[in-house]
């Protein structure tokens, strides 16, 4: 696991430790300041949030891709400054044109930092290093996003427009001070130089530049994962995978509301017990992930428990509120250690199945995956657990066990592939990127 005295990873810990109380912030207060503030009626609140996550999807590629062509750090340091002005200019909302002008830009920059990020970790770690990274900033993000949502909850609680718009002021201002610490990265988390093209010699013995160029090109382009199908695979059920946390943040709220005894305070409590396991077990259960078959091992567990957690959830129903409320948690509780496994699994498989040559693109396209995933999950947990109960619960439990069960699949046929190639040393990701170019 990658250690805390790393320069790499403590600069993107406190940068994420600062930033994150910030997002937290304005998680909490989000929704309520376009309805009460800004004065959008709930459909256009929620056609904002929906084009805001559909700006992620490709601006998810275009951060991993330009962290491959571009210094990867003073990228990652740009877009953060860009994501904290832009809280902050949600002030200015005064109506669905300007806020939808300011969440789509705030949506994008957002998901192509995260992109950024991704590649740099691809590229200052190897093996369990990377991911270890990995769920260390993941518990981080989550303290700190607690953090932030009890202080946004004294905006919630005072209730004015005045203490809504000095609450986001502060959550830009906090995104903006975790930069601070992004300076500190080194320069070894930049994609190599390119090299000059090798010179193509023509039938009359002379050199054509132009031809040397579109030679580089094409040998850089065998790297793309566009060109790579198992990757684009796992991406996709990965992303399927990732609509479990609509389960949490959708599912469960207004399956509680809606179809059981249960108090709606009960959604309080599942949001902290998943929180506390994302921080006390995400470390701990991520170790080994970087191994192939681990990765599809824990995969293949947290399909299981994801299905499970399903059908718990939909056995609420029904029951008198203590035992809806008991049902729920524990729900939660298998919902969370799948949240964790299935995350730990993710990352292994999506930093060790990329070609280094292209880490930020790879990263990129994985990325876009979990944005596109993201965007779909609302409507998903809606039309099969929200509006059949549990026939639909079962479905939506399917679902996951089906893609959960397809990334162990894709982490036994890759591992097995790596047990038929001849032994050599193993190159690291840099000495791989720097073989070929960025």
């Amino acid at each position: 696991m990658s250690s805390l005295t790393d320069p790499v990873l403590r600069a993107l810990v406190v940068a994420t430790m600062i930033g994150r109380v910030g997002r937290g912030i304005f998680l909490t207060v989000t929704v309520l300041y376009f309805t009460f503030v800004v004065g959008l009626p709930a459909h256009e609140v929620a056609l904002v949030l929906t084009l805001a996550s559909a700006a992620g999807v490709l601006s998810s590629f275009a951060g991993g891709w330009l962290a491959d062509r571009v210094r990867a750090r003073r990228l990652l340091i740009g877009l953060s400054i860009a994501d904290g002005v832009g809280l902050i200019a949600y002030v200015f909302a005064g109506d669905v044109a300007t806020a939808l002008v300011i969440a789509v830009s705030v949506g994008a920059v957002e998901q192509a930092a995260n992109s950024t990020r991704s590649a740099i970790i691809a590229r200052a770690f190897t093996g369990e290093a990377r991911v270890g990274a990995r769920a260390v900033l993941r518990a981080v993000t989550n303290v700190s996003i607690a953090v932030g949502s009890g202080i946004g909850a004294l905006a919630l609680a005072l209730g004015t427009p005045e203490a809504y718009r000095a609450t986001i002021v502060l959550a830009g201002a906090a995104s903006l001070l975790g930069v601070t610490r992004l300076v500190r990265l080194p320069r070894s988390v930049d994609a190599p130089a390119p090299r000059a093209a090798e010179p193509v010699t023509t039938a009359t013995g002379s050199t054509d530049a132009t031809a040397s160029v579109r030679a580089e090109r094409i040998a850089l382009r065998a790297h793309s994962p566009w060109r790579d199908p198992r990757y684009l695979l796992l991406t996709l059920l990965s992303a399927v995978f990732g609509m479990q946390f609509a389960v949490t943040n959708v599912g469960v709220p207004l399956w509680v509301a809606h179809s059981t005894e249960a108090p709606t305070v009960v959604v309080s409590a599942v949001l902290i017990l998943n929180t506390t396991i994302v921080v006390l077990f995400q470390v701990p259960l991520s170790r080994g992930t970087h191994d192939l078959r681990v990765a599809g091992r824990v995969s293949a567990i947290a399909a299981w428990l994801m299905a499970g957690a399903c059908v718990v959830y939909a056995l609420s129903a029904g029951l008198p509120a203590w035992g809806a409320v008991a049902v729920v948690l524990l729900a939660a509780l298998t919902h969370a250690f799948a949240e964790v496994l299935s995350q730990a699994g993710g990352w292994g498989l999506g930093f060790e199945l990329a070609d280094p040559v292209r880490a930020g693109t790879y990263q990129g396209v994985f990325g876009m995956g979990y944005s596109i995933g993201a965007m779909c999950a609302p409507l998903v947990v809606t039309a099969t657990a929200l509006e059949h109960g549990l026939a639909g619960w079962a479905v939506l439990g399917a679902i996951f066990l089906a893609s959960g069960l397809g990334t162990w699949a894709i982490a036994r046929s890759a591992a097995r592939g790596v047990d038929r190639m001849p032994s050599q040393p193993p190159a690291t990701s840099r000495e791989a990127s720097a073989s070929v170019g960025p």
